[in-house]
């Protein structure tokens, strides 16, 4: 489909096929029900961060043009337990997404429209065909004016249906909590929870079920205020500072406001919540010049090195208010570096923040998504989700698209930091397997707490479990099962003996749980993401990525070539010429001939700022980075293809 699309011919969109349709009222759509309206496919997985950002970023769209828009949901499973039908429906729920999804667990729609990465957008017009493929996030400007094309030209033809689309919503489900994320303790024995799904903060009594208080008015937004009038957007992390930070800062609380792209303050006497980083616009680079943004991450060539960068060139901005943040999802207190440490799961990195001197900082992670360790500054992570700090002032890491538990190792100055993995080997393996470390398998987890002997427990939340990592023996056994999506832990002190408390999102509730004296060995085996395999021949291959700015924008070529690839291999004998990081968006590999199998690891970035082409580009000028990571699955064969083509925006 991508080579005739490429080629200028009109191609006729292939008809929609899943298991069963969400959000219709029980009707199975195809094609022929949405004629006349134009279409959005939007390929997703409910345990993407970029496909949650598109989202997001579609919700405006799709009340602009709600009378001939009509946005499909294609749910593409990457995580076996995103397969399940019932997982998908909360999901659903949880996202508040309002438009109709097929779900798709053998991928066969996905198959269909060649999709090869989360989130892929596909746009169809009122006559049903393929108008524009797109990958990655950040495409609302683009689609906007696409759109808005589209319903010109067929009005004119008299192909544009207006009226309302299929959509019907489902009953919502919950209590007092919804979708619950992270818990902190209060000194007074209570508890702070992140009411995900209800846009606010909930203090629980020390039972987990009498509600002591609400911070937010539960409607989704941005807002500074009292506890009765703020708003957050789907808050996740909360954690408490140290008595002597507070003071100085002049509030006791940090909450991770990751839809709003923000750090919030709450002081727990008043109530009262400030923002204090954040300006709401999300984060699509690096660490680098967010103004020369072709420069800044087209030239940067391979990352290297064995600390963190000094404090004066991972600044990322004088203002914490001025700067651009992205999904953060959970916060830690780090005894060493005297700051707040974050999981900026939208960029793939740790970060941190001084509550003080409101100083943000890039603590670890280039911003490419994957499993790498090193160097702070060489280090890869995705989607960490979770973080918890032990008793040698070390960092632990959930790495949720990697099924990991990684581990930031700090000099005892906190200067230097170095990241290792205790558990997990990369983005498409995953399973529930206890044993050494170097067999054991996590399913996108999302928390982690460091228990009284030093183990590490971790909420491994598509397993629906509780795990123990020991460091001592490198083994990991299982603490608890049968949960339902807990996507936090957390020890509990207060009484003879310690227990956990685990939020189980899925549940809408928080649990307490003995620390077992004998923990389980479960084996349920390992597993790879089920994608199908592109056949590929070994030798040369021609690698090209189509990228057209959209209108009314042009390719920042300012400071040099604004468009760059990263290409690398697993195994990395399958990959014998060709790797590296390079500008320009096609590339000449060589494949081995004596590796059967493995994946492509491809990021492609491509910086562009409004402006016409062929013209300059006006001062003050917005610019706009597109990136987006392939993992291409590959199998070596006689006769195989020898080029591949890869769309980041291409157009019909």
């Amino acid at each position: 489909m991508t080579e005739t699309v490429r080629a200028g011919y009109r191609v006729r969109a292939s008809e929609l096929e899943g298991r069963n349709w969400l959000n219709t009222g029980g009707r199975q759509l195809n094609l022929e029900d949405l004629r006349g309206k134009i279409v959005l496919l939007d390929f997703w997985t409910f345990c993407c961060i970029n496909c949650l950002h598109v989202l997001d970023e579609l919700r405006p769209l799709e009340e602009k043009f709600s009378d001939v828009l009509v946005t499909v949901g294609v749910h593409s499973p990457k995580f076996e337990h995103e397969a399940d039908p019932v997982a998908l429906a909360a999901a659903v729920e949880r996202y508040e997404i309002h438009h109709p999804v097929l779900d798709d667990p053998e991928l066969l729609t996905w198959q269909a429209y060649t999709a090869r990465a989360w989130p892929t957008l596909v746009v169809l017009d009122p006559e049903g065909y393929i108008v524009a493929h797109l990958s990655g996030e950040g495409h609302a400007a683009g689609l906007e004016s696409l759109v808005a094309e589209l319903v010109e030209e067929h009005e004119a033809k008299g192909t544009l249906h207006r009226g309302d689309g299929p959509y019907v919503p489902a009953e919502p489900t919950a209590g007092d909590l919804r979708f619950p994320g992270k818990v902190t303790a209060l000194p007074g024995g209570t508890f702070l929870v992140a009411d995900t799904g209800h846009h606010r903060l909930v203090e629980l009594d020390a039972d987990l079920a009498g509600v002591r208080r609400t911070i937010g008015d539960g409607t989704k937004g941005w807002q500074d205020g009292d506890a009765g009038t703020a708003r957050f957007n789907e808050p996740q992390g909360v954690a408490l500072l140290p008595a002597d930070v507070a003071e100085k800062a002049g509030y006791d609380v940090v909450v991770a406001d990751t839809v709003n792209h923000r750090l919030r303050s709450v002081n727990l006497a008043t109530g009262a919540v400030q923002t204090i980083a954040g300006n709401g616009v999300q984060r699509l680079l690096d660490a680098g010049n967010q103004t020369k943004a072709g420069a800044a991450s087209a030239g940067s060539g391979e990352a290297a090195g064995d600390s963190a960068p000094s404090d004066s060139s991972d600044l990322l901005g004088a203002d914490p208010l001025n700067i651009s943040l992205s999904s953060p999802w959970d916060l830690v207190w780090s005894s060493k570096l005297q700051r707040l440490v974050i999981a900026m799961a939208g960029t793939h990195q740790i970060f941190s923040f001084d509550p003080v001197t409101g100083a943000v900082a890039v603590l670890a992670g280039t911003g490419l998504e994957g499993l790498l360790d090193g160097g702070a500054s060489a280090a890869w992570f995705a989607q960490s989700s979770g973080l918890a700090e032990d008793g040698d002032g070390n960092l632990w890491v959930a790495d949720s698209e990697t099924s990991a538990l990684r581990r930031l190792n700090l000099d005892g100055t906190g200067g230097s930091v170095q990241v290792e993995t205790a558990v997990g080997t990369g983005l498409f393996d995953f399973g529930f397997r206890d044993g050494d470390s170097s067999v054991a398998r996590l399913q996108h987890p999302l928390g982690v707490a460091v228990l009284p002997d030093g183990s590490v427990a971790v909420a491994d939340t598509y397993n629906g479990a509780v795990r123990r990592y020991d460091p001592v023996t490198g083994t990991v056994s299982t603490l608890a099962r049968g949960l339902s999506e807990p996507s936090d832990v957390l020890v509990d002190n207060s009484a003879a003996e310690p227990l956990l408390i685990v939020v189980e999102s899925n549940r809408h509730q928080l649990v307490r749980l003995p620390i077992p004296k004998e923990a389980q060995s479960v084996d349920e085996g390992a597993r790879q993401t089920q994608r199908p395999k592109t056949a590929v021949e070994a030798g040369p291959m021609s690698l090209t990525v189509r990228f057209a700015a959209p209108k009314g924008q042009k390719l920042d070529d300012r400071w040099g070539d604004p468009t760059q690839l990263k290409i690398s291999a697993s195994p990395e004998g399958l990959l014998v010429s060709g790797g590296g990081t390079a500008t320009g968006l096609s590339r000449e590999l060589v494949l081995s001939d004596t590796v059967t199998d493995g994946v492509l690891h491809i990021t492609a970035r491509a910086a562009a700022c409004d402006g016409e082409p062929g013209g300059e580009i006006p001062d003050h000028a917005a610019c706009h980075m597109y990136q987006q990571d392939w993992g291409i699955p590959v199998v070596l064969q006689a006769g195989g293809e020898s080029e591949l083509v890869l769309d980041l925006r291409g157009l019909d």
